[in-house]
């Protein structure tokens, strides 16, 4: 039974609900564990609702002994580590925290992994933050380069990295390393870019005001940051076919980024939106959205993705900004 079972941390996030999805979407007869923090499995029954064969663990991943617990029970056979904080702006201002989650639970799900179940494949989730501010600015980012860490969620993934090569060179653990950069898709939270502004549309059109109050009297201007920067997009529903592939294929000790090749601004992407639009919407800078340090371009070379997988992405990016505005049309 345990060559047939996949966990995956973070389940019940956005990633990890399109990748369950898709591990679903391909026949798959394993069983499939997730887990959630801090909601319990009761409060993620949409979920279990759409996916029924899931099984939901509610796990802290900074606590050794409950890792270590439910590692041992599952015994899966492929990991993927999704689990994270991984908002860059809240990382500032929960450094011990964004620490704690993103190291220290790696570690302790790797220590378990080696105790009980030795020979799992895991692939754990980087970020293409690591490339930090790179010189020149303007290509691609390929796997070898280095840059400066530009915040402490950075600073974790980065050292998540080196931790998975160490324990996949000495300990002999089959880790391997997607470096995402930045990805959407219906389901992602107003937290992120492209979704905030596709929520503040859709309020918008809804209340023809931006507060979210149908009495409201406000003109329909939306918020937004910083517009100049260049972004490499991608559908999350091609990242998480890029994890699947990885893990069926992708050499242990080895990262790979996952990503388009091409950077947009995010101007584009906020005009883009705003031709979606059923109604005519200004813009505003608010200087609350930029983050206290940033990278003003960020694009990935995917070659050595497509050698090792054969992956190409699929989704073109006005697909994916549409899909967004419908999703939170039909929420909000």
């Amino acid at each position: 039974m345990s060559s047939q079972r996949i966990f995956i941390t973070g389940a019940t996030g956005f990633v990890g609900r399109h990748l369950v999805s898709r591990l679903n979407e391909r026949g798959a007869s394993a069983e499939i564990f997730g887990s959630c923090f801090p909601e319990r499995p009761e409060s993620c029954a949409d979920l279990c609702r759409v996916q029924p064969n899931v099984r939901l663990v509610h796990l802290d991943l900074r606590d050794a002994d409950a890792v270590d617990k439910a590692v041992a029970s599952i015994r899966p056979a492929r990991i993927y580590h999704l689990a994270a904080l991984s908002q860059v702006r809240l990382s500032w201002e929960k450094r011990a925290e964004t620490f704690d989650t993103n190291l220290r639970g790696t570690f302790n799900l790797y220590e378990s992994a080696l105790r009980h179940t030795p020979r799992a494949r895991i692939l754990f989730v980087s970020s293409s933050d690591v490339y930090g501010f790179l010189t020149p600015l303007r290509r691609p980012c390929r796997e070898r380069d280095r840059g400066g860490v530009v915040s402490p969620y950075a600073f974790t993934k980065v050292s998540g990295e080196l931790l998975g090569e160490f324990y996949a060179l000495r300990e002999r653990l089959p880790i391997i390393a997607a470096r995402p950069f930045p990805h959407t898709g219906p389901g992602q939270t107003a937290d992120f870019v492209c979704s905030d502004w596709a929520r503040q549309i859709a309020l918008i059109e809804k209340y023809k005001a931006h507060d979210d109050a149908p009495a409201s009297s406000a003109k329909p201007v939306i918020r937004v940051g910083n517009l100049a920067l260049r972004r490499d997009y991608s559908d999350v529903r091609d990242v998480v076919r890029a994890y699947a592939m990885l893990m069926a294929k992708g050499k242990a000790g080895e990262v790979y980024n996952v990503c388009s090749g091409r950077a947009v601004s995010l101007e584009w992407i906020l005009k883009k939106l705003l031709s979606y639009s059923r109604r005519k919407i200004a813009y505003a800078v608010d200087p609350t959205r930029i983050r206290k340090v940033d990278i003003p371009y960020l694009a990935g070379a995917n070659g050595k993705l497509r050698e090792a997988t054969g992956w190409t992405p699929r989704v073109p990016l006005d697909q994916t900004l549409r899909d967004i505005l419908d999703y939170w049309r039909a929420r909000v």
